[in-house]
């Protein structure tokens, strides 16, 4: 443990003792946890971000918008406005948050996204403007105990699992340990693509899964180099020789060590995570872009990010800049995929709804 660590873990003891508090509120019902008779899937995190929760919720969208009525309800963090809204076509990050803007922007045909920070109410808003709905995931859902999932999804990232872990302002943990055992399933992110039994054996004997839960690994699946809109003309070099990657995520290591692979110099421009773009940033990035003494140079940012830059004041600050986006996906190693997936669409096809509430 380091220095900074050890003088930090008195302060996290209050921030500690408070959770555990409203936790045993909702323990002897003091707060209520309420159900539906909807299947209702809850993913989130006992951390600060850098998980990989967004390309998780996608990859459950896509497992199931093809057989099943879908809508996903986040809090939209971040956003200006209040209340419950459903994502149109002039929505934007500023109005429904980054997260909820990346699902609207890929899945806008397939599925409902709504925000709310009021999760009951937006659950209900949900179910009474389609009464044909068939499952809501829940985006980052593992604090809100206001609701209680059908099925809850807990992920830890591989190189930082959360028993290993200590409470803000000591770690990176927003929420107790012990609370790990509510979860249905766990879900270690960001592993490497070669996974061995060993590893994985490893892995469970420090988080101890309980007999009720299983334990899922995944990586990321990078895609294409994918030019923002307005961008479409830029080509990406036969040869890239210098990378300048921006963004504003919790966690851009793996990002980072993906993208030093292909290039030889990478100069990266960290932001808070869910940060807003100002004309100075821009600035900042284009000046580094234009100092980096290289033919075959380019810009990357993550696609959360360009969410927050599509309509952006500043972003034509960088026209005929090369600037590109990564998607991600996430993928499951070995049996993990099907069994993973059965077990989320067979908690889908067994429950019904009824529309009522417990």
């Amino acid at each position: 443990m380091g220095i900074r660590k050890l003088l930090l873990i008195p302060f996290a003891a209050p921030y500690g003792l408070i959770i555990r508090i409203r936790h045993w509120m909702f323990k002897i019902n003091i707060l209520k946890s309420v159900s539906y008779d909807i299947p209702i899937i809850g993913v989130g995190n006992l951390s600060l971000g850098g998980t990989g929760k967004t390309p998780m919720v996608e990859f459950i969208i896509r497992l199931l918008m093809e057989e099943n009525k879908l809508a996903v309800l986040s809090r939209g963090y971040g956003r200006s406005s209040k209340g419950y809204l459903i994502a149109d076509q002039y929505s934007d990050h500023h109005l429904i948050g980054d997260e909820p803007m990346q699902y609207h922007n890929k899945f806008r045909k397939e599925l409902k996204i709504a925000v709310c920070e009021n999760r009951r109410v937006g659950i209900m808003s949900l179910m009474q403007d389609d009464k044909k709905l068939d499952a809501i995931v829940l985006d980052d859902s593992f604090q809100h105990r206001y609701v209680k999932p059908g099925l809850s999804i807990l992920l830890t990232d591989f190189h930082n699992l959360y028993m290993e872990d200590y409470l803000f302002p000591a770690g990176r943990l927003r929420d107790v340990v012990s609370e790990a055992k509510r979860a249905d399933i766990i879900i270690v992110t960001k592993t490497f693509k070669v996974l061995s039994p060993i590893t994985r054996r490893r892995i469970k004997g420090i988080l101890k899964p309980e007999s009720h839960q299983s334990l899922y690994f995944s990586y990321l699946d990078y895609g294409n180099m994918t030019p923002l809109p307005g961008f479409e003309n830029v080509k990406i070099p036969n040869k890239i020789s210098t990378i300048v990657l921006f963004c504003g995520i919790a966690n851009s290591y793996p990002f980072q060590e993906y993208l030093r692979d292909l290039c030889v110099d990478l100069h990266v421009l960290d932001f808070p995570d869910h940060h807003v773009y100002k004309k100075k940033d821009i600035e900042m990035v284009v000046k580094t872009y234009e100092d980096a003494f290289t033919r075959n140079k380019i810009i990357i940012t993550t696609e959360k990010d360009a969410m927050r830059l599509i309509k952006s004041e500043y972003i034509r600050t960088m026209d005929s800049l090369p600037l590109f986006y990564i998607p991600i996906e996430v993928k499951l190693h070995g049996l993990d995929q099907s069994n993973f997936s059965n077990q989320i669409k067979k908690y889908v096809r067994e429950n019904k709804r009824y529309g009522s509430i417990h």
